[in-house]
């Protein structure tokens, strides 16, 4: 398709051959009319078949209007909601992507890894790697038009892959919105006229051992300060928010907290009317989400650049050290970081671009978002560590006896650091609406990717999408229960560390496979070009085809061989608990083979024939009745 031409007779640059046959002409448009009335385009559109979609010829097109896609069969194709403004799909990407992540890991991996020198290995798998997959699943998903499952009309044996990543996308939305509802029980303790809840000992709470670190006597130099659970700070997320002191382990959890199943029930229903009605509600709501954790992260950054010792934190933070580039640990830590860290592989990309217009220009997005989340990660450093420079001044201690990483840094640290200022409950408020923000349009857009999916391949989902939204939603909910009860913070951990690990980098290393070597990187590129007027370079060809897979397989092995057994703090889990997260992590990887296996038996004909049809898209069956399978030919496997 093409955007309206002043010329009539100027060809179209899309104009290209139908894939199907690549001996075929394109069929010769009819006459013009002798004249052109005034106030009205002639639209050229390129006549093929695409996934049952077939594009008429040229058409007069009142001036704005869109062009009309018919099925082969003549039938009009149910319009396809799409985006109210381009900069609701942009927010919402970059919501999605930017997430609590950015805030509480990356600033301490760049610390703990070198500092400046981490941006090297860092910067290089984005280039690689990163921004490849993250334009490939853009380009994925508006091109075809449809969710994880059903993109997979393009290689139909590959379908299981689209399965399993609505599957962990699912198991996510089980505990990502439990972290989202700490995030806001934190936000309802900070409304207070006297001391933040979490400043002194002596509240029914805290154990008979509770010490406030600001005497100077409760630190011991070279000890992470995640090893001290008897400060306020500590005891109130420990034993006020998880209740964890009533908990033996994982085998007794005991039964949910009333009061983050009330914020957890706020946090679901956030989400349900944000995505009740689709793209067209869940875009107006990012312009908050994926806004305002800017502006609240600039306002911090810039009042904690005041603050004494905020220098010396941010010196460690950018301290270079090249040597530490010789680890191989770095090298993984920053392949694996970028690759959660773009959010690539969870079908929420391949959703929000599908309700893209035709031929908006998803090259640019893809390079635009990617590099504003990589860049909000950086920046965020300077936010964290110009308060871990200011904790370390004020108890004379180094960076390295405060740094520390994950929920620790921004429900322990940085509340206790903030509980320290003059006007804390006003910095409380407001670091901890950023964090219901950053979480809130994250958790959006993995549930999105959910309701596309399945919608898209199962129609009476999509015409009652509200009562479907609403199944998700409260399905969720149930499930999370689990993870606030006294021991839920061990059933948490289990689902982070196995529903989107290995399981993850498994489902997106055959989504490349499938889309770069069985579809094909050539015929891919048509169909970009076909959208945006223009084929990808050769360097995108290359990453697609050759360096994006040999990054995931890397990645997939490393996380294989260096799992270690679950333990959270002290407590080690367990062995029928990690044989519980084996299963989790099965559960979703399994649908990849047990669904080619489904479609091989459900195929008709010789082994040959059914492989034919379950690697040639649906649109092209007809080709291998006549025996013309690209796939079987030495060609296809070697064309870029």
């Amino acid at each position: 398709m093409m955007k309206p031409q002043s010329q009539p007779e100027q060809r179209s640059s899309a104009g290209i051959p139908p894939r199907d046959d690549p001996q075929q002409t394109p069929p010769q448009r009819p006459p013009l009319p002798p004249t052109v009335p005034e106030k009205k385009d002639v639209e050229l559109i390129l006549v093929k078949e695409q996934n049952g979609v077939q594009y008429t010829s040229t058409n007069l097109l009142e001036r704005g209007s869109t062009p009309i896609y018919t099925l082969a069969d003549g039938s009009p194709v149910p319009e396809r909601e799409t985006w109210g403004k381009k900069i609701d799909f942009l927010l919402s990407v970059i919501g999605f992507s930017v997430d609590l992540a950015n805030v509480w890991r990356f600033p301490y991996l760049c610390y703990k890894n070198g500092g400046g020198a981490f941006l090297i290995p860092y910067i290089l798998f984005l280039i690689i790697a990163g921004m490849p997959l993250f334009y490939m699943e853009l380009a994925l998903g508006q091109y075809n038009r449809e969710g994880a499952a059903t993109v997979w009309k393009i290689c139909p044996l590959f379908k299981g892959v689209g399965y399993a990543v609505i599957l962990i996308a699912l198991y996510v939305g089980f505990y990502y919105n439990v972290i989202i509802a700490w995030s806001l029980y934190y936000l309802f303790s900070s409304f207070t006229l006297g001391e933040l809840p979490w400043t002194k000992c002596g509240n029914p709470w805290n154990s008979p051992n509770c010490t406030n670190p600001r005497n100077g006597s409760s630190f011991v130099t070279g000890t992470s300060y995640t090893k001290y659970k008897i400060t306020p700070a500590a005891e109130f997320y420990e034993r006020r928010v998880l209740q964890l002191n009533q908990s033996r382990g994982i085998q007794d959890v005991g039964l949910p907290q009333w009061q983050l199943t009330l914020c957890l029930l706020v946090v679901v229903i956030v989400l349900f009317f944000s995505l009740w009605k689709g793209v067209k509600t869940s875009g107006k709501v990012v312009w908050i989400t994926a806004t305002l954790p800017y502006v609240v992260l600039s306002v911090l950054l810039i009042h904690g650049l005041t603050l004494p010792g905020a220098y010396d934190g941010i010196k460690e933070y950018l301290n270079i050290d090249f040597r530490r580039l010789k680890e191989a640990t770095v090298w993984i830590d920053a392949a694996t970081q970028i690759f959660y860290s773009l959010g690539a592989g969870f079908g929420v990309l391949i959703a929000f671009a599908s309700y893209n217009k035709f031929d908006n220009n998803c090259y640019r997005d893809a390079l635009m978002t990617s590099t504003i989340n990589c860049v909000t990660s950086f920046i965020s450093g300077f936010a964290i560590f110009s308060i871990l420079g200011y904790m370390a001044h004020e108890y004379k201690v180094g960076i390295q006896d405060v740094a520390t990483e994950g929920p620790g840094l921004v429900f322990i640290l940085y509340p206790e650091a903030i509980s320290t200022l003059n006007g804390s409950t006003f910095w409380a408020i407001v670091f901890f609406i950023m964090l219901l923000t950053l979480g809130i349009d994250s958790s959006m857009g993995g549930m999105e990717a959910v309701i596309t999916g399945l919608a898209d391949d199962f129609q009476i989902l999509k015409r009652r999408r509200k009562l479907f939204t609403f199944c998700v939603s409260f399905s969720t909910f149930l499930l999370a229960l689990f993870c606030i009860t006294n021991g839920g913070i061990y059933v948490l951990t289990l689902l982070d560390t196995f529903a989107a690990g290995t399981s993850i980098l498994f489902a997106v290393l055959m989504e490349a496979i499938g889309v770069s070597w069985f579809y094909g990187v050539d015929r891919f590129s048509e169909d970009i070009q076909r959208m945006m007027g223009f084929k990808p370079g050769l360097y995108w060809r290359l990453c697609w085809k050759f360096v994006s897979p040999a990054f995931l397989l890397f990645v997939v092995i490393v996380s294989v061989i260096n799992f270690k057994p679950l333990t959270y703090d002290e407590y080690v889990f367990p062995s029928w608990a990690n044989s519980v997260g084996w299963g989790v992590a099965s559960s979703s990887m399994v649908l990849v083979p047990a669904y080619i296996l489904y479609k091989l038996l459900k195929a008709r004909g010789t082994f040959k024939q059914r492989l034919a049809y379950c690697i040639t898209p649906e649109n092209e069956h007809h080709l291998v009745q006549d025996g013309n399978v690209r796939q079987f030919k030495l060609q296809h496997w070697l064309s870029i």
